[in-house]
């Protein structure tokens, strides 16, 4: 085996691994990035494309989701490969009186933090679509919300790395890890490496990678599918979710069937580059089973038919599923570990392209030892350690 030396390790080429290296490689450090797969094969290819404000708790996960809207923003204008970034926008809509007034809270909570949103009422939802069934009572709107091509975008992130020197290693399984003095060593399907930091940005896999150094990290593999549907006429202009998404997510009750419950299945509807449609979600906990349910299928688009009856009518694609990196208190774990020069950056759930910019400018200001643009306290991986 031939050994390779770095100052800054990767583990993990999805889009936080891409975005870190992309960080890490401008400030001027050497830095090698190793992917056990191909580029972005994992969760990064197998997700939508949405950088959300509009989902997150108000307070400190929807200002660091709005600082991530604005970098990504002028990401743009820097990384070389264009990845259909666009800012439409995106909505929440409601069903009941119930989740109206629930939503003028949340909206009005936002709005205490400074994030642009605003309420929508019943004519608004009709003049957003036609399309929209007539049992809809309004919705809010988060006029920040983005949305990019997100396998696109983490090669964007690599390519432009290369060009500050980013070395690349595909089709490299870390086998060990281990620490002598202030070298990491690590050994992989076909190199040994060497650095002075690594950072785990593994996702699904994080856990395993910390457990090479005999650290605890509480990331589980969070699978949801999606259907894509062909653009017959269009149908809509950006995104669009449920109000019942929020308590889906955070696992508040809905009126929904059990089936629909027992799957997490609620509404998400997103147009894409092409105007085709990506239609979700569901959320299960099934191990590392990847393979698409029918019945998930099923039950997904008896939802989008329930808010878009005439969605009945189009043509389906494909389908695919993911997991995603799940943690308890629905954050991303992005810290030091207490074996000096481990990080973790990973545990975004369904979070990681929205986050993936900001995570990444993160980690290079820990390893740089600046000062964090936000205090980073929550997303410490020793919150999750028994007091």
């Amino acid at each position: 085996m031939n050994d390779i030396n770095h100052e800054v390790l990767i583990i993990g080429g999805g889009i936080i691994g891409a975005s870190i290296s992309y960080f890490l490689s401008k400030a001027g450090y050497d830095v090698g990035l190793i992917e056990s797969k191909e580029i972005a094969s994992l969760t990064s290819s197998h997700c939508d494309g949405n950088i959300l404000a509009i989902d997150k708790t108000p307070g400190f996960d929807s200002q660091m989701t709005l600082r991530s809207q604005k970098l990504i923003h002028e990401l743009r204008k820097e990384l070389i490969l264009p990845f259909e970034y666009r800012k439409p926008g995106s909505i929440l809509v409601c069903e009941t009186e119930k989740e109206m007034q629930a939503a003028e809270q949340w909206v009005q909570q936002q709005r205490d933090y400074g994030l642009d949103f605003k309420m929508l009422d019943k004519q608004d939802i009709k003049n957003e679509s036609k399309y929209f069934s007539d049992h809809l009572l309004g919705g809010l709107e988060c006029s920040t919300d983005s949305t990019v091509n997100p396998y696109m975008l983490t090669y964007s992130f690599i390519e432009t790395a290369k060009q500050h020197g980013l070395k690349v290693y595909e089709y490299e399984h870390v086998k060990n890890i281990s620490k002598s003095n202030e070298t990491f060593y690590i050994q992989t399907t076909n190199h040994s490496f060497y650095a002075n930091k690594v950072v785990n940005a593994c996702g699904i896999y994080a856990s395993e990678i910390g457990s090479m150094l005999d650290v605890h990290i509480p990331i589980y593999p969070r699978k949801g599918q999606i259907l894509v549907a062909s653009r017959n006429e269009t149908v809509g202009i950006r995104k669009v979710m449920e109000f019942g998404y929020l308590m889906s997510k955070f696992g508040g009750e809905r009126q929904v069937s059990k089936e629909m419950e027992d799957y997490g299945i609620a509404l998400v509807f997103e147009p894409t580059e092409s105007q085709n449609f990506l239609i979700g979600s569901s959320r299960e906990f099934n191990g590392y089973d990847k393979k698409v349910n029918s019945k998930v299928n099923r039950l997904i688009a008896q939802r989008a038919i329930h808010f878009y009856p005439k969605l009945k009518d189009m043509s389906l694609i494909r389908t695919y599923s993911g997991l995603r990196p799940f943690t308890e208190d629905h954050l991303p774990i992005v810290s030091e570990t207490e074996v000096e020069g481990f990080y973790v950056a990973a545990g975004h759930e369904g979070d990681g392209i929205g986050l993936s910019s900001i995570t990444g400018l993160f980690i290079e200001q820990l390893i740089s030892d600046k000062e964090t643009e936000i205090d980073i306290s929550p997303l410490s991986v020793n919150r999750f350690k028994e007091v």
